[in-house]
């Protein structure tokens, strides 16, 4: 009777675990086998983010539309309500900012924040060039291309992982879900984001009560861009080694490799600070600036 009791426990649990399996390989079945070349496309970011139509006309393509209008309207604002400020100061003999050194940080950021589009597409291609650098060594070193699909590619010829269907307790399933959903599909919407508020960050560091605003935008999308370098370091390291199915050894370092791509964010935000994928600790880490 005992027995009967804890097979039907064993059954009942397997059903559960085959039954999220399904919803899982369900919900994924269309993108299964592109999946890993997409992976590719969202953790290596260069500044062909920035030359999407839509995403180009939301930015402002000119200092009358998009984004910049509203980002040079702002700086009307702030000009004017310095003005205020300076003349309330006089009656109310409070320190107040000299006006030419206002003026002249007004004229500085005000410019940077209407090429803003320029500067961003210098940065991304720098960090876009240091990380093909560092994925041409281990090309030249190892000739393989480094990136998920041919790396996903040899484990499972070596590992011997089942790649007939998507399990989401295995090491490939939980690299499937996790990764393309809260390390790199998340990351490449908030670079974005970053993106569209690069003009505001860069105007608020002409108000010295706002330039919390800029500490705190750059330091996030400098981790955000930090990610694929640290990435290919680590793809690099994976092709370095000889995957044998029969060495335990090999399969530890393939669980290793695979734990720390899915946790590069929590390294990167540990050793320079910036956002989470975490949505929730994402803001706490913002805000804190502020303070």
């Amino acid at each position: 009777m005992r027995k009967e009791v804890v097979l039907e426990q064993s059954n009942v649990t397997q059903t559960i675990l085959n039954t999220i399996n399904y919803i899982f390989e369900t919900l994924l079945s269309s993108i299964d086998n592109r999946l890993y070349g997409i992976l590719d496309d969202l953790t290596f970011v260069s500044s062909d983010i920035l030359h999407d139509n839509y995403f180009s006309k939301i930015f402002g393509t000119s200092t009358s539309n998009g984004i910049l209008l509203i980002a040079n309207s702002l700086l009307l604002a702030i000009l004017l309500y310095f003005a205020i400020k300076y003349f309330i100061s006089h009656i109310t003999y409070m320190e107040s900012e000299k006006p030419f050194s206002f003026i002249f940080k007004l004229i500085i950021y005000g410019l940077c924040m209407n090429f803003s589009y320029f500067l961003l597409e210098q940065i991304l291609n720098i960090n876009s060039y240091i990380t093909l650098a560092i994925r041409d060594l281990g090309n030249q070193l190892f000739g393989k291309s480094i990136c998920f699909s041919e790396l996903i590619s040899i484990i499972n010829n070596s590992v011997s992982i089942d790649n007939s269907s998507l399990n989401i307790f295995s090491l490939d399933g939980l690299l499937k879900t996790t990764m393309s959903i809260s390390l790199l599909g998340l990351r490449y919407i908030l670079i974005k984001i970053f993106i569209l508020i690069a003009p505001f960050a860069i105007l608020s560091k002409a108000s010295s009560s706002l330039s919390w605003f800029f500490k705190a935008w750059s330091r996030n999308l400098f981790s955000l861009l930090f990610i694929q370098i640290i990435v290919s370091f680590v793809l690099l390291i994976l092709f370095s080694m000889k995957y044998d199915s029969a060495n335990l050894f090999t399969k530890f370092i393939y669980i290793g490799g695979i734990y720390a791509l899915l946790q590069v964010n929590s390294f990167v935000r540990d050793f320079v600070g910036g956002v989470s994928t975490n949505i929730s600790q994402g803001v706490n880490n913002f805000m804190s600036f502020k303070r």
